[in-house]
């Protein structure tokens, strides 16, 4: 290849191929849209590409001369938008620029661009055979050679093949569309009108369209010969299109056909341009073609218009007023759990990691409102004393139930759309999308007819960043009369409130006291041992006192009005305990009678199966009276007081208990019981020193939701390979290496690329790639592990290292992956010691290891363990003179207090 000759060379980009032979060079970017020249290669000629006919200069449609398409795809592919050198010519009386063009290497001139159109037998070389410049005696060499190849036009293929049928014109634009709509179809853009409609061809039929690009509205900017359009930043934005898109290779998706042009989008791999032109405040939302785009493309192109209006870019710097207060960044997306549903339905109580709660409302959606008559809308009329619009307003208490049911005290992401300012005596409102996964909740309220979009005006940007699915759901629910759009069987509460009604409390009071185990709903906390329930089954309203405690109680008004009693101690306490564990949750209760007023029930009340009048004691926020029938619960309920004076929690911190000496003698002669409350587990994972992981077997269905929905975020978006940066004690997702699934972990070592990470939900270990670990999503961090680590209690591993592994392999054998009854027993250093019961024989895991002569017995010195040591001793007494395992070669035992358990 010939040297470049050594002249004065200028340098762009190109901005067009024209035709095989001509190119438009664009000079360096400045301020705006830089200068252009139209250049055509010199001491060539290519064959001529097709034209359309042109109606205002009479001029008619051509047809490409074979390998004229062919000779301008080549250029095309090689040069649109590569940096070249060039240097350019205007011969005398000639308005044409001729040139040499080189691809750029960096600073120097590469690839001579006419040598290899030559040379592909594109192109046909001419000059004057009189003046035959180096230049040009090796144009023609080249041409020569792709004679003797047979490449391009000196191929034997008839050059028929080499010419394109270009429908100029699509007679039946909805036939077109019907054959390739929604479908990604290969195209070039072959001209850009304005910022948001190109022209182009459809590939490999060459059919030539209008597209008007979905959703988004330019500036227009027009020179035809009858009119000129300039709106500002017209320009702008036709530049920023076609130096992004202008003859690249793209995807086509036609979504709609309006006024003979087709309305769709241009897929690119560097991203969206009608996303990028709405960040750049060239373009505002269009909804009546945004319509036609998919739900995360629409909620892409609403967030992007929204940041451009904050930023005052371009077409919204002086036009542009804000509907409302802004929101900073790093306010505008949280996580928090939901501890409550708020104000019927309207709003949520959302706590956030920092321990403080923040109150959001549901982003351009209504829950359902009182039906009034014709023209008594939005009148102020007088309700029955009686009137509760949770249960009489038709669709309020199933909106609020299916937010109760979804939400309350599950993890979710919020994002904020707008805040409303204070208006009317009305609060500020901070109006959020709320989702729990990949659900959007308030779509979801609109789906099933539980709640209506609030419709705006056009320029009111205060507005849900989904609000078009949430018309789109909106429309779906009218559709099929779901919900408050049903025009009958509309849903009736007749509810029955007992509240400070003795009579009738009392006449349910023998009903409700054979219904064991009666389903409610916590609807309101007043202090640490009363709430308000709605037994949705019996259609009652009650108040229901606590029944075996005595819990602080808070400020309460004076009898006759003269002022306020304060609060006794950690009565604040016990009411947040109580309002964290069950307001809004499903509870059962026992009813085991009425309070000296008549009108409030008494008894137990389940959390999960937690008794919660048990719960308040354990947590030294309430005390158990001396008086009163305290029924079958008596015992648990002493042992956890006794346990939270022995801490000193809360109310017991500053009391002195009188009786505390007198009655220290009888306890030490009394015998303490062991305390059994087992619950089923399911084993994880074994380790050497013979503690064990465990799960609670009542949570699996938690733990597999959890994963469910880790799995389906990563394979939503996944993580980049190797993007993520480890840090010690930070957690992580990590893919377990047997099964290639995703998991929770702890990032324990870093070592160069090689990651050791525990599975804080199993139990296990493992070190993996830093390939295969990845950054945790924080909705995913809230929730605490679902594997717990126990020791085995009441035995000791022997000092051999043979024995020792011969015993963990004996246990792994007999618990891993199975489900079994844990009893702790005790701690060590904050280590729980646990003994394991098979469900269906009853066997002691670890006695029947002591019994097989693996384990030692631990030396535990406690009274209410002294049954089960002497049954584990016994044990051992009778194995080791059968000299079975460890003990085959007689008492191994030297010193006891060597052996780990010992207490």
């Amino acid at each position: 290849m010939s040297a470049p000759p050594q002249v004065q060379k200028k340098c762009g980009t190109v901005k067009e191929v024209k035709s095989g032979d001509t190119i438009i060079i664009r000079g360096p970017v400045i301020d705006g849209p830089p200068p252009e020249i139209q250049l055509k290669l010199s001491n060539i000629t290519a064959p001529k590409v097709a034209r359309a006919a042109t109606k205002n200069k009479n001029i008619p449609e051509t047809k490409d001369e074979p390998y004229g398409w062919e000779a301008r795809e080549f250029l095309r592919k090689k040069l649109i938008g590569q940096n070249v050198f060039f240097t350019h010519e205007n011969p005398p009386k000639s308005t044409v620029n001729y040139g040499t063009v080189w691809l750029a290497k960096g600073n120097i001139a590469g690839e001579n661009v006419t040598e290899s159109l030559v040379s592909e037998g594109l192109v046909f070389v001419r000059g004057d055979v009189r003046n035959v410049t180096p230049e040009l005696a090796r144009l023609q060499e080249l041409e020569e050679m792709a004679k003797a190849a047979g490449k391009g036009r000196f191929s034997s293929d008839p050059p028929s093949n080499h010419v394109r049928d270009v429908k100029w014109v699509v007679e039946d634009q909805r036939a077109l569309f019907d054959k390739f709509g929604g479908k990604p179809i290969k195209a070039i853009i072959e001209k850009v009108r304005d910022g948001s409609s190109v022209y182009a061809f459809l590939l490999p039929d060459f059919y030539n369209i209008t597209l008007m690009i979905s959703g988004i509205r330019c500036p227009e900017f027009k020179q035809n010969k009858d009119e000129i359009i300039d709106e500002p930043y017209g320009r702008e934005a036709q530049f920023f299109v076609e130096f992004r898109l202008l003859q690249r290779d793209v995807e086509i998706v036609l979504e709609s056909v309006e006024n003979n042009a087709f309305i769709g989008s241009i897929l690119h791999p560097r991203g969206n341009i009608a996303e990028q032109l709405l960040e750049q405040g060239f373009a505002k939302c269009v909804d009546w073609s945004m319509n036609n785009c998919t739900k995360s493309v629409v909620e892409k192109m609403h967030l992007a218009e929204k940041r451009a209006k904050e930023q005052r870019l371009r077409r919204w710097k002086d036009n542009y007023v804000p509907s409302g207060p802004q929101i900073s960044n790093k306010d505008r997306e949280f996580t928090g759990i939901v501890t409550e549903i708020a104000n019927n339905a309207e709003s949520l109580i959302v706590k956030l990691p920092n321990g403080d709660t923040k109150k959001i409302f549901l982003s351009s959606i209504r829950p359902p409102r009182e039906k009034r008559p014709p023209g008594e809308e939005g009148k102020i009329t007088p309700r029955s004393k009686d009137f509760r619009p949770l249960y009489d307003i038709p669709w309020m208490l199933e909106a609020r139930e299916f937010l109760r049911k979804k939400l309350v005290r599950k993890p979710v992401k919020v994002v904020v759309d707008y805040i409303q300012p204070a208006k009317d005596k009305m609060p500020e409102k901070v109006c959020c999308t709320v989702t729990i996964g990949k659900v959007n909740i308030a779509e979801a309220m609109v789906s099933k007819g539980l709640a209506t979009v609030v419709k705006y005006k056009q320029n009111n940007d205060q507005r849900s960043s989904h609000y078009n699915d949430l018309l789109a759901a909106e429309s779906k629910a009218e559709k099929s009369q779901y919900g408050v759009h049903a025009k009958k069987d509309n849903p009736i509460h007749r509810v029955t409130d007992l509240s400070g009604n003795p009579t009738k409390a009392k006449s349910h009071l023998a009903s409700l006291k054979r219904a064991r185990g009666t389903k409610a709903v916590v609807e309101f906390v007043t202090s640490g041992s009363r709430v308000k329930l709605y037994l949705y089954k019996e259609s009652l309203l009650i108040t229901f006192l606590l029944a075996g405690v005595k819990a602080p109680r808070g400020p309460r008004p004076s009898p006759g009005g003269g002022g306020t009693i304060p609060g006794e101690p950690y009565s604040e306490e016990a009411l947040l305990f109580t309002t964290e564990h069950c307001l809004q949750r499903e509870v059962e209760i026992n009813v085991e009678g009425m309070d000296s007023k008549g009108s409030n029930f008494i008894g137990w009340l389940f959390v999960d199966g937690v008794n919660l009048s048990v719960a308040l004691v354990e947590e030294g926020l309430a005390e158990v009276p001396s008086f009163g029938a305290l029924g079958e619960h008596i015992n648990t309920l002493k042992a956890a007081e006794e346990r939270a004076k022995s801490k000193n929690l809360n109310i017991w911190k500053d009391r002195i208990d009188v009786e505390e000496e007198t009655k220290k003698v009888d306890e030490e002669r009394e015998v303490v019981k062991r305390k059994i409350d087992y619950r089923e587990v399911r084993i994880s994972e074994v380790t050497e020193e013979l503690h064990f992981y465990a799960q609670n077997v009542d949570q699996g269905d938690q733990l597999e939701e959890l994963l469910s929905r880790l799995r389906q975020e990563l394979t939503a978006n996944p993580p980049l390979p190797g993007a993520y940066n480890p840090k010690r004690g930070e957690l992580a997702a990590a893919k377990f290496t047997c099964d290639d699934q995703w998991y929770r972990v702890k990032i324990e070592k870093v070592t160069g690329t090689k990651i050791s990470v525990f599975y804080i939900d199993y139990g296990n270990r493992e070190t993996l790639d830093v390939t295969r670990v990845a950054s945790l999503p924080a909705e995913f961090a809230s929730a605490g592990s679902f594997a717990t680590e126990y020791a085995l209690a009441c035995v000791a591993l022997p000092p051999d290292n043979d024995d020792k592994k011969a015993a963990y392999e004996a246990l792994l054998q007999d618990i891993v992956d199975r489900t079994l009854k844990l009893n702790v027993e005790y701690k060590v250093a904050g280590l729980p010691h646990a003994t394991l019961v098979d469900p269906e024989t009853n066997d002691d895991i670890g006695l029947a290891l002591v019994q097989d002569g693996y384990v030692l017995v631990a030396n535990i010195q406690e009274r209410r363990l002294e049954e089960l040591i002497k049954e584990y001793k016994t044990a051992e007494d009778k194995v080791k003179a059968e000299h079975r395992n460890i003990w085959q070669y007689g008492d191994i035992r030297e010193d006891p207090k060597e052996f780990s358990g010992t207490r």
